[in-house]
């Protein structure tokens, strides 16, 4: 690395802006945030080029400024080089990388450098353990959240606020609801942070209720909701579906004194989204331009799912350009999210070419464009694409990468790669299979005619079987024309979805393909008998 940035300082990357021939210590540390804020990383590696030469590198101060802006750039090699050439009699160096991949999102990678760190015999005080609870929280490792709260108490950081906000948000993270509110009442100096920090578990476990009864309590003690309160609660109510309750917070939130900004309009919109009202949700977007309020980045991406649903191209459309004018078309989730739009609408020109000119790709994008592919017909396609996101390896693939690249294969006709792909997510990315996953591979078998082995998968599942895993199996045998095991699947999905004449209407018709009429009469008496009709067959055309 330090030969890759000086060969940076020596071919002049250096923007003009760079302070290079400043000694103003406070111009470096702002250019290097900026640098990292903007992902400037050749800039930044001239900067740090520069401060290697000077020796200014070596200085806890810069190097923590340096490690969160590789950090920032996803280059963890170059951010551990940095870490090893601080001295190692400085303890405050863990701190810096612990937080930098805490803050950063490299939850895992935190928790690998912490372990290192008590392998070194380094204990850790209340800046390190804020940042492991964090990581903690993320991957859902309870065991060694509650292993560092036992050394809190240990080391009596009980009354330190970002300790226990981090135990609060742990605790709630690993599903411990109870056990957060326990740590939260515990707590004697409740301050706005803590208490957002319980409100917001409460709401991502759909507690809406007792998270506003909670911030009533806390209004009594004095403690009085901000804006970032409210916004919580809001898109708690809105994503539970409670628009009147949503509207009544958001005057009780005006007559606070708070006036709504695009974070609460934007949990709205998204609320309404996930609650399949879209057409609410396009309401809410006028109603917002409306009063003069500016939609974000964010704004924009939740309310494109609404389109891609719909298959509504015309809105769709519209919000691009309005994203294009806004300056928000380069951002990376606007783009995913028009990727995915353009892909549903039947426009896979247009999202192929939105990806081509990615100049940063998440694992959404990539998903996104995965999907697409497959769900046209492009699956090779798919699958070269899924093969460069896995040699690029600057993106992470996670379980829906590879229920986009099942589906292509699944639709491909691909069945032996289907299956390689299948062992290889469990064995070298240890990937659970979920039933979206198992639903494609028995899909794959069964058009492959393998309708026995598709059998056996279902029932060496160590997760519970769903109607679309019965389901693909069903298609399979109707396909095939599997008498026997047809019988099996539709009794499953006759359990699973007791008012749908679906599975019944598929094995009477498959009965009667075999020529076992009295079969195929003794269903439909059946379905007679339970009530069940085949709904008519219908078009539905949106004219607005």
């Amino acid at each position: 690395m330090l030969s890759s940035v000086k060969r940076a300082t020596s071919n002049k990357i250096i923007t003009k802006h760079c302070p290079i021939h400043t000694s103003s210590s406070h111009n470096y540390v702002k250019f290097i945030e900026i640098y990292g804020h903007d992902r400037a990383l050749q800039s930044g590696k001239a900067l740090h080029g520069h401060l290697v030469v000077s020796g200014l590198s070596r200085s806890t101060h810069y190097a923590s400024k340096l490690l969160a802006f590789y950090a920032e750039c996803r280059q963890l090699c170059d951010a551990r080089k940095v870490f090893d050439r601080i001295p190692q009699s400085n303890v405050r160096r863990w701190i810096v990388l612990v937080g930098a991949y805490a803050r950063h999102g490299f939850h895992q990678e935190a928790m690998d450098v912490f372990c290192e760190m008590q392998r070194e015999g380094v204990e850790p005080n209340k800046f390190v353990f804020p940042s492991i609870l964090k990581a903690s929280g993320h991957l859902s490792d309870r065991r060694t959240g509650e292993n560092i709260h036992t050394a809190v108490l240990k080391n009596g950081f009980e009354s330190d606020a970002f300790v226990i906000s981090a135990l609060v948000d742990m605790y709630a993270k690993c599903g411990r609801i109870e056990k957060a509110r326990s740590v939260f009442d515990n707590f004697g100096k409740k301050d706005l942070v803590t208490l957002n920090v319980m409100v917001s578990g409460y709401v991502h476990h759909r507690y809406v209720e007792e998270a506003l009864e909670l911030v009533k309590e806390m209004q009594v003690t004095a403690i009085k909701p901000n804006v970032v309160t409210w916004n919580i609660l809001i898109a708690g109510f809105s994503q539970a579906g409670d628009e009147s309750m949503v509207a009544k917070l958001f005057r009780l939130m005006q007559d606070s004194g708070v006036e709504p900004d695009v974070v609460s309009w934007t949990s709205v919109i998204s609320g309404f989204v996930q609650n399949f009202q879209y057409r609410d949700a396009f309401d809410m977007f006028k109603k917002m331009l409306g009063i003069g309020m500016f939609p974000t980045s964010v704004t924009i991406s939740s309310l494109l799912p609404a389109c891609a649903t719909l298959a509504d191209l015309k809105h769709g459309t519209e919000i691009h350009s309005y994203a294009v004018v806004r300056g928000f078309e380069k951002d990376t989730f606007v783009s995913s999210a028009l990727i995915d739009m353009y892909s549903k609408c039947g426009s896979i020109y247009e999202a192929k070419t939105l990806f081509t000119n990615m100049s940063e790709r998440n694992t959404v994008t990539w998903n996104s464009m995965i999907f697409g592919y497959a769900n046209h017909g492009y699956c090779k396609e798919a699958i070269q694409l899924f093969n460069q996101m896995v040699d690029e390896g600057e993106t992470k693939v996670d379980h829906l990468t590879f229920t986009a690249a099942l589906t292509a294969c699944s639709l491909g006709g691909m069945t032996e790669l289907g299956q390689a792909l299948f062992q290889s997510m469990q064995e070298n990315y240890c990937i659970k299979p979920r039933s979206e996953h198992y639903a494609c591979v028995v899909d794959l078998m069964g058009k492959a005619g393998k309708i026995v082995e598709a059998y056996d998968i279902i029932q060496k599942m160590p997760i519970e079987r769903d109607k679309f895993v019965w389901g693909a199996l069903l298609g399979a045998c109707k396909q095939h024309g599997n008498v026997d095991i047809a019988e099996i699947a539709a009794k499953h999905l006759s359990k699973l979805e007791p008012e749908s004449a679906g599975s019944s209407l598929v094995l009477s018709s498959l009965y009667m393909d075999a020529g076992s009429w009295r079969d195929s009469a003794r269903v439909k008496r059946s379905m007679k008998k339970r009530k069940l009709e085949k709904l008519p067959g219908c078009s539905w055309i949106d004219s607005t």
